[in-house]
């Protein structure tokens, strides 16, 4: 069983109440690449950079066993950049910078050795070219899951509509689902953005957990209470690795066991905030991932 991830490679500059960075390596499919490779061992990512990417960032990512023949260098150009500025909650933020340079002529080039993916996860992208990634697999995979967010609610909802339809799980905030379905109640605007086209929906409401919705069912997995928090940044992403992650390996999409891995990708995102960037992701071990996972049993059992 193949996972095939398709996002954003990118440069982040990030400045915390706890903290700031230069630029470190950042982009949604970074961290999702990265943090399905702990559960997963058949990871295949498809991106661009510059020529300004450290190749020592992608010899990481080859070391996580991810497979980067669709990692595009554009030498001559830049990666993008995204620079912001959290406020002292942790909870809102200031875009400083942003630089889309080769995001923003990023065309999806699936190789022939990704064709045949069991499992596909579209991170935040423009809907057109999440659309143009579906469009040029052979096969429909097994399951397809899909992030996004309100830029593109804002800008290119026609283009959102209609890649909503080709999709099996669709994972955004709450703020997002409100904006979408036009309902303030999460229990109503699941449903109705579940008419869209997505036969499962999960609703992340950041320090207060995580809902998923599906089948005429509902369940609720709390966010780990953590002493310190660091940089939120890669927390949605690192949720979606760990719950893709999580599916492929068990080769099982019942709603039984996506609440599992819900609680597989909120025990990620948990050690994802903890420090800056990717930097959390890059050396767990199994048994730090077990024993978080054992706080997060211990949090939904009575």
């Amino acid at each position: 069983m193949s996972l095939l991830v398709v996002g954003s490679v990118a440069f982040d500059a990030i400045e915390t109440p706890f903290g700031k960075t230069d630029k470190i390596i950042g982009g949604a499919a970074s961290f999702i690449a990265l943090t399905a490779s702990y559960f997963h061992k058949k990871v295949n990512l498809v991106a661009v950079v510059g020529g300004d990417f450290p190749k020592a960032d992608i010899r990481m990512l080859e070391q996580h066993k991810i497979d980067v023949e669709g990692l595009q260098i554009k030498e001559n150009e830049k990666t993008f950049f995204w620079s912001g500025k959290y406020h002292d909650n942790m909870n809102s933020r200031d875009t400083l910078i942003t630089e889309l340079n080769v995001l923003g002529t990023f065309d999806p080039i699936i190789p022939d050795s990704y064709q045949n993916c069991d499992y596909l996860m579209l991170g935040n992208l423009a809907p057109n070219v999440q659309s143009m990634v579906l469009h040029r697999l052979k096969k429909r995979p097994k399951l397809v899951v899909m992030d996004t967010m309100n830029f593109w609610m804002n800008i290119a909802l026609d283009d959102l509509m209609e890649t909503l339809k080709n999709i099996d799980v669709l994972s955004i905030n709450d703020e997002e689902a409100r904006q979408l379905s036009g309902e303030y109640s999460l229990v109503k605007a699941a449903r109705k953005i579940m008419t869209f086209g997505p036969k499962f929906l999960i609703i992340k409401k950041g320090e207060h957990g995580a809902l998923l919705f599906g089948e005429d069912k509902m369940f609720f997995a709390p966010a780990l209470p953590l002493e310190s928090v660091f940089d939120p940044t890669g927390a949605g992403d690192t949720f979606a690795g760990g719950f893709t992650g999580y599916l492929a390996k068990t080769d099982d999409i019942s709603f039984e066991n996506m609440k599992k891995a819900i609680i597989h990708g909120s025990a990620m995102a948990s050690f994802c905030v903890e420090k800056f960037g990717t930097e959390a992701l890059i050396n767990l071990s199994d048994a730090q991932i077990e024993e978080r996972i054992s706080k997060f049993s211990e949090l939904v059992q009575f």
